[in-house]
């Protein structure tokens, strides 16, 4: 299932809980928002391929299917990273160096080889765990007291990133 760590289903499977989650909704257009959010939910992003089968499905045209999903911010056309590290910029942590963490970690290098290992990098406001600052999110899971060199650990045991805290420039 989309978003849970360590768990990826094959297109096949996906595309299967596609075709059976659509067929379970009426061919009601008035359903293509929640039509649009479990297929999200079920596949990861909305794919060019779904959205022309939601299209036939509803009876609607493409250039409508496409332009409702592109007006809401939370549908996404790209596949969902493998991973993901977000780092709390809320205001505790930032005082703590939530700031100057999270620019080490989008310099070119860095940022550019996290990408490439399936890790995507991003902010959260706030976890509501202040005490912990500096901290993140990765992969769900919230890691307290962070540093670079931590996050960077952290990340390269996901699935054993072989490197990952040194390959990027960074003096450890």
């Amino acid at each position: 299932m989309p978003g849970l760590p360590g768990f990826r289903a094959s297109d096949q499977d996906l595309d299967t809980r596609f075709a059976n989650d659509l067929h379970s909704q009426g061919p009601n257009p008035d359903g293509l928002i929640e039509i649009l959010n479990r297929s999200q939910a079920i596949v990861g992003y909305l794919n060019p391929t779904h959205l022309r089968q939601i299209a036939r499905h509803l009876d609607l045209p493409d250039s409508r299917v496409w332009g409702t999903a592109s007006f809401y911010h939370l549908f996404h056309f790209d596949p969902p990273p493998q991973h993901s590290c977000l780092i709390c910029t809320g205001t505790a942590c930032f005082v703590k160096g939530a700031g100057s963490l999270l620019n080490q970690l989008q310099r070119d290098g860095v940022a550019q080889h996290l990408k490439q290992q399936g890790i995507a990098l991003g902010t959260v406001r706030c976890i509501g765990t202040c005490g912990g600052a500096p901290l993140a999110v990765i992969d769900g899971k919230v890691c307290n007291h962070l540093s670079v060199q931590t996050v960077l650990e952290k990340l390269a045991e996901l699935e054993n990133i072989a490197g990952l805290e040194n390959s990027a420039g960074l003096a450890l």
